[in-house]
C-alpha cells in the first residue's frame, strides 16, 4: 500500500501579534503503519496522530476528547485543537484540503496513490 503525504498551510489561532500568517503543514497516512490512523505534522518536532475516522467526523460536526478536537467553522474552513504537555495549539484549515487528503487515503487502500 502506498504512503499518502500532502503539504497544505493551516492559520495559527492566537492572540500574538507575532504569530505567523500561515504555517506549513504535513498531512500523512501510512497504511502499513496503521491502517485506522493520519498524522499532522506543524513546524518543528510538533506531530498529532489520530483515528482518520476523527478527521472526517470532525470535518461535519464537532468531534473529539482529549488530545485532539476537530470541527468545521463556516463552509469552508475547519478548526483543530491540539493538546500536548506544552499546551495548546489551534490552527485552522481550508476544508477542501482536509477532504482531498481524506480522499487520497481512502484511494491508497486500493489502489497506487501517487
Amino acid at each position: 500500500m502506498s504512503v499518502v503525504e500532502q503539504y497544505a498551510r493551516a492559520h495559527v489561532v492566537t492572540d500574538s501579534p507575532e504569530a505567523p500568517d500561515a504555517v506549513p503543514v504535513i498531512l500523512r497516512y501510512d497504511p502499513d503503519q496503521d491502517p485506522r490512523s493520519v498524522h499532522v505534522g506543524l513546524p518543528g518536532p510538533h506531530e498529532w496522530a489520530f483515528s482518520r475516522d476523527l478527521l472526517e467526523k470532525g470535518l461535519r460536526a464537532p468531534a473529539g476528547r482529549g488530545d485532539v478536537r476537530i470541527w468545521p467553522c463556516g463552509r469552508v474552513q475547519a478548526v483543530m485543537e491540539l493538546h500536548s504537555a506544552r499546551g495548546v495549539e489551534v490552527v485552522q484549515f481550508e476544508s477542501k484540503e482536509l477532504v482531498h487528503f481524506l480522499q487520497r487515503t481512502y484511494l491508497a487502500g486500493t489502489t497506487s496513490v501517487r
